[in-house]
């Protein structure tokens, strides 16, 4: 199968031929050191500025715990909660006593409103 003849080869979205120059010069940068609970550390670089602050904790990326500056200290993983549905939720406002009477009532309304149509027509 032949290639297209319009292809450019050796180049890519928005590959330059000017580099750094053209983009103008990168910021200073400092790299910091994160450890997760996994013993895992993570050094991502932020600007070297009176501005920018490094974050107290940094997701880890290998298994995504959070991770902290101290070593000897990672912070907790996040603790998950499992999926609930919505009928789950609605239990824990509810008891199954007025889970019941709401039920009736929901029941009673449709029944009136099937009572109606069927006399209508």
């Amino acid at each position: 199968m032949a290639t297209a003849g319009h292809a450019i080869r050796g180049s890519r979205v928005g590959a330059g031929p000017m580099g750094e120059t053209e983009r103008g010069e990168a910021a200073p940068r400092v790299r910091v050191s994160y450890w997760c609970a996994n013993g895992h550390e993570t050094a991502p670089s932020f600007a070297l500025s009176e501005d920018v602050d490094p974050p107290e904790v940094w997701d880890c990326p290998r298994c995504g715990f959070p991770a902290g500056l101290d070593a000897a200290n990672p912070p907790e993983p996040l603790r998950n909660e499992p999926y609930k549905t919505h009928l789950a939720y609605v239990k824990e406002r509810r008891s199954d006593d007025e889970g019941a009477a709401l039920l009736e009532e929901a029941l009673a309304t449709l029944r009136a409103r099937r009572g109606g149509l069927r006399r209508a027509s």
